[in-house]
């Protein structure tokens, strides 16, 4: 479970960047953590549960910053089903719609005064 918290602070890390207003790809993720087998899975699990963690906060998706390595520079589809299942998101998965409302919470996350951790 080490590695959740691995990805929660380089996710703070990088949406606290000033002038950072980029994605992570989850390829580089899954081996920069060298995380345990089925990698993918395992990332897709903890981004998941960080984004649960972050609605129940009321707080920007910060998992919305991690995105695959194809063209289209957004997150999976199961990121989207997931964000549908808390209410975050209604509409189809691989359109115009939700690569906008992606586009909207990349910013929010990027705007948002997250509150201090110690």
């Amino acid at each position: 479970m080490q590695y959740l918290w691995e990805i929660l602070w380089f996710l703070a890390m990088a949406s606290g960047l000033p002038g950072a207003r980029h994605g992570i790809f989850s390829a580089c993720e899954t081996e920069r953590l060298q995380l345990p087998s089925p990698a993918m899975q395992t990332l897709t699990a903890a981004l998941e549960y960080l984004a649960v963690l972050a609605a129940r906060a009321e707080q920007p998706l910060r998992s919305s910053l991690v995105i695959s390595q194809g063209a289209s520079r957004l997150p999976r589809t199961g990121f989207f089903e997931c964000v549908e299942r808390l209410r975050r998101f209604s509409g189809p998965v691989d359109g115009m719609e939700a690569a906008s409302w992606h586009a909207s919470e990349v910013v929010r996350v990027f705007e948002y005064s997250y509150p201090e951790t110690a």
